[in-house]
């Protein structure tokens, strides 16, 4: 009797001695520290923010590494259509047409990115509502020439970085197209080697990056859709009697596409025709200087028409001084927010546009 009940009492034990233990293993194990609210939100706090790659003319983020921060660069593409086809314009993220003299037009392409221009052909000559407009971008301007009185002016007045292959005609960065030269004119043979400008700014110490102050977006952007206005499948700039520029809505690509005088206007390298989320047409006194073919443009405002996803509204805009960009507003004068994506801009005296 006596032993059973010691052996009742020694398992009553072990078992005792096995729920301390089991219980004192629990307690352990309850008592480990959460992570806090404030550990996590610390974390966060000390989190590296990814800096974006946005596009200040376009909304976009689409900037290679080497090309953020880094200004953008306006050339000048010589339109007249003995000189046709061009290169490389199609994926210019801006682009600029104005009447020139004899009736013809010139436009000025411009890239966000210095590192991802394509080879680009044909450059031709500066005129000096071009720089102006330019510089309001902080763009380094290039040329393969110069009209010596008002554009020589102009370049000196805005105090834009400028480079004019013709001029300095320095083979790292320009060529002249040797199949171009047994059937073109001299003249419509110029390019520039995209992908080599970066070397040039560096080469001939012009300022790479964006000014102080400079390198925020051009306009309010916004997600694309409709404008509040009228609906738009297609319009006519007629810059003179025998140039004009069209523009007709394609509703899968969301874009309007560029016909130069009649033509698709194409861009040969990669066999595309132009096409622009965004068509500024911008009115204003565009008229022959008395006593001269040259074209004197108000280039100080006007009023004109907005063009995105098959709607168009009026407008107005202003430019204040040569550094200052293009503000477009609706007609309270309130800006505008504006679709991301590129954009063209065709400067026409009032008047000049047919829907």
């Amino acid at each position: 009797m006596n032993r059973r009940i010691a052996k009742l009492f020694a398992a009553l034990l072990a078992m005792l001695l096995l729920f301390a233990l089991f219980g004192c293993k629990r307690e352990e194990l309850t008592e480990v520290p959460e992570p806090t609210t404030a550990a996590v939100t610390e974390k966060v706090k000390t989190k590296k923010a990814k800096k974006t790659d946005y596009n200040r003319l376009t909304g976009l983020d689409d900037l290679s590494r080497k090309g953020k921060g880094k200004r953008p660069i306006a050339v000048m593409i010589n339109n007249i259509r003995a000189s046709l086809p061009q290169y490389g314009i199609f994926d210019a993220d801006l682009m600029f047409e104005f009447l020139v003299e004899g009736g013809i037009t010139r436009m000025m392409a411009v890239y966000a990115d210095q590192t991802k221009i394509p080879k680009v052909m044909s450059v031709r000559s500066c005129r000096y509502y071009f720089p102006i407009f330019a510089k309001g971008l902080d763009a380094v301007y290039i040329c393969f020439g110069c009209n010596p009185t008002l554009g020589k002016q102009a370049l000196k007045d805005t105090g834009i970085d400028y480079f004019d292959g013709s001029s300095k005609f320095d083979t790292d960065f320009f060529g002249r197209d040797p199949e171009r030269l047994k059937h073109y004119s001299k003249e419509h043979t110029a390019f520039l080697k995209g992908d080599k400008v970066p070397a040039l700014l560096k080469k001939y110490n012009i300022r790479a990056k964006y000014a102080k102050g400079k390198d925020d977006y051009i306009f309010d952007f916004r997600d694309p859709k409709p404008l509040k206005g009228d609906e738009c499948k297609s319009v006519r700039l007629n810059f003179s009697k025998s140039y004009y520029s069209s523009f007709t809505y394609d509703s899968k690509k969301k874009a309007y596409l560029k016909t130069h005088t009649g033509t698709p206007h194409m861009d040969a390298a990669v066999n595309k025709q132009l096409q622009y989320t965004n068509v500024f047409i911008l009115e204003t006194n565009v008229a022959p200087f008395p006593g001269s073919e040259l074209v004197k443009v108000d280039w100080k405002g006007g009023t004109g028409y907005y063009l995105s996803y098959g709607t168009v509204r009026k407008i107005k805009w202003h430019k204040k001084s040569y550094d200052a960009p293009i503000v477009i507003t609706n007609n309270a004068g309130e800006a505008l927010q504006i679709n991301r994506g590129n954009s063209y801009f065709g400067v026409v005296n009032y008047n000049s546009t047919v829907f």
